[in-house]
């Protein structure tokens, strides 16, 4: 099968660490044919289909330091794979309009035949904050609004919040507001760009000092293991990225209920793996552009999440093209 991987360049990639180079490593493995893209490649023209220009053929090396050679370079037409392959689109944030006019390439591809992963108009839908609105028998106490007055209301209200801009990844834009209500004010103005930027403030939650656990779920199923991402020193923030600890944990009675609340709906609507984000027993955000943490739970745990992932997309390239063969 050969699979293309739209995704940051090559040369980024920590491999140590790195979902999407964990998922590249048991494709291989299993024989599958590995192709990489970036974003800017992805493009179309009348008459054409959806291609992705100058895309490599990759062969991994086992080497740390140089992990991948170049076996061919070509233009790619994405609906070219036919039953034997997939695009799986493993961008990072941010959902910038860059981000958001590839999802509009990668459905019409999706039009023309490929087969994408995770569905381009879900990415779309479901956008890493706003998708817990759906869902608010997990979540905490939360308002979206950009009116200073409606922030103050809800500070006033639980004394003790968290505010973060919609488009943020990574801990980035994070603050903290306790009960003295201190810089309150122009935390506002610095979120909500003087009322023009729309903004999340969530009830702070005391149970993120035993780590903000990342719950993969992929095809509907839950990954048994979360990956509690505990902050260090004065840090609030228990992201990967801003410092925070990573230690793998079976889920809990709770992590379980809120997966498979969620699973069977979101893989329903094309999202094959997706990235739930929970405090203490309170869902905080659905990540779904490149979830991440393969490397680290499968790891700690010894259950291996690129092997499930793999899986999920033979099963379900296999199932639709067996579809359109009885069509």
């Amino acid at each position: 099968m050969n699979l293309l991987f739209v995704a940051d360049p090559l040369a980024t990639f920590k491999t140590y660490k790195d979902s999407t180079f964990a998922m590249m490593r048991e494709a291989a493995r299993r024989g599958h044919t590995l192709w990489a893209c970036e974003v800017r490649q992805l493009g179309w023209q009348r008459g054409g289909r959806v291609t992705a220009r100058g895309a490599n053929r990759i062969v991994l090396t086992g080497d740390p330091h140089v992990w991948y050679t170049v076996q061919a370079t070509q233009e790619l037409e994405l609906a070219g794979f036919g039953e034997h392959g997939a695009v799986l689109m493993r961008k990072d944030p941010p959902f910038d309009s860059e981000y958001f006019y590839a999802t509009h390439l990668l459905q019409q591809a999706e039009r023309e035949g490929a087969r994408v992963f995770n569905k381009p108009a879900s990415l779309r839908d479901h956008p890493e904050k706003l998708a817990i609105l759906e869902f608010p028998q997990y979540i905490g106490p939360t308002l979206v609004a950009r009116e200073p007055e409606a922030i103050r209301a809800f500070h006033a209200e639980h004394r003790d919040i968290i505010l973060k801009p919609l488009d943020g990844m990574g801990g980035m834009g994070i603050f903290r507001v306790g009960p003295d209500g201190l810089n309150l004010g122009s935390i506002i103005e610095t979120l909500n760009k003087g009322g023009t930027q729309t903004v999340m403030v969530q009830k702070y939650l005391t149970e993120i000092a035993r780590g903000d656990k990342r719950i993969l779920v992929i095809d509907g199923e839950p990954v048994p293991h979360s990956l509690a991402r505990i902050p260090q020193g004065s840090e609030i923030r228990g992201n990967l990225a801003a410092g925070g600890k990573g230690v793998a944990q079976p889920l809990s009675a709770r992590d379980w209920e809120i997966a498979r609340g969620l699973g069977p709906v979101l893989a329903a609507r094309g999202l094959l793996v997706v990235g739930l984000d929970v405090i203490g027993d309170w869902l905080t955000e659905i990540n779904v552009t490149s979830p991440t943490c393969f490397q680290e739970i499968t790891d700690q745990s010894g259950f291996d999440v690129a092997k499930m992932f793999v899986d999920a997309v033979e099963r379900n390239v296999a199932s639709a093209y067996a579809g359109q063969a009885r069509r």
